[in-house]
């Protein structure tokens, strides 16, 4: 448990919840690499058969918080101290770092600009590499960088009041974690162009209807019930073949029919298990769920 998630499993099923609700669940600068270690961490354990992500309070997430660019720095002024949050020191220190970041002044400048940005970038693409499939459960607002992890999970859901926005265009800056690459492969080329050029909310119903969502759920309650359900029915499932699903269905994404289909005959000659499909053929049968170990750990460098 930290200050921005706390983080659970039983039974395979991995349940990481954003905890800041009296913040929105806003996004500091080192909410970053802490969820990309979590979800790294259990990636190398081999534990985990299915993630979820939740959330609490109001929204599921309004984003970058705007504190961070409201207090940073100009020229020589210090930022503010937040005389009420413990954490001050600390969180001058990260806005320090943003805004050294967020410089591009001089070529050298720019230069270290793209590699932070591409680090940041890799901790919500941590989501899409995991070897095994995340579900995010959406409640009200899925805002701005929240949209960026949202798209960069396996299988969307969400409660009657959820609204998706590409908040960037807002702010004047042009969306960068991920959500513009990610989000026209997932709905129309129109619908995803109308929201990062407007920044207009897609609600519940329209994002069920372009198939950014799988299911719309009454409320919080019931929507955190159906996002378990779905991952224990993943998680009763042969861990080997829905990591190797996840990667076949990626690599088919992101690359042509024939250079797909080429990948999957080497995927498949590596993970071709008959034991494994005796036993998911016999708890088929049976109507139970199959005893599966799990996948290898992954050893440090």
């Amino acid at each position: 448990m930290n200050e921005f998630f706390d983080l659970e499993q039983r039974d395979g099923v991995a349940h990481l919840r954003l905890n800041r609700p009296e913040r929105l669940n806003t996004m500091t600068p080192a909410f970053f690499p802490a969820l990309r270690d979590a979800v790294r961490e259990l990636h190398d354990a081999g534990r985990t058969r299915v993630l979820v992500i939740s959330s609490t309070g109001k929204h599921f997430s309004a984003g970058m918080s705007l504190e961070v660019f409201a207090e940073a720095p100009r020229g020589d002024a210090e930022p503010a101290r937040d005389r009420r949050d413990p954490h001050g020191e600390d969180q001058r220190q990260a806005i320090g770092a943003l805004m050294e970041m967020l410089d591009t002044t001089t070529p050298r400048a720019r230069l270290s600009f793209q590699e932070s940005l591409r680090k940041l970038i890799d901790c919500f693409s941590a989501l899409d590499e995991a070897r095994f499939p995340v579900i995010c459960a959406i409640q009200g607002g899925c805002i701005g960088g929240a949209l960026d992890l949202a798209t960069a999970c396996d299988i969307r859901v969400c409660s009657a009041d959820a609204f998706f926005t590409v908040q960037e265009i807002q702010i004047g800056m042009v969306a960068d974690l991920g959500v513009l690459q990610r989000l026209p492969k997932l709905i129309p080329q129109g619908v995803a162009r109308e929201m990062a050029y407007t920044g207009e909310r897609l609600g519940a119903q329209r994002a069920l209807a372009v198939g950014l969502v799988n299911a719309v759920l009454a409320d919080a309650d019931a929507l955190l019930d159906h996002a378990l359900t779905l991952a224990r029915a993943i998680a009763a499932k042969s861990p080997l073949a829905v990591a190797g699903s996840k990667f076949a269905l990626n690599h088919a994404r992101d690359h042509g029919t024939a250079a797909a289909l080429q990948q999957m005959s080497l995927l498949q000659s590596a993970i071709f298990d008959t034991d494994e499909m005796a036993e998911a053929i016999a708890a088929w049968q049976a109507k139970r769920d199959g005893e599966f170990a799990p996948l290898a750990r992954i050893a440090p460098l």
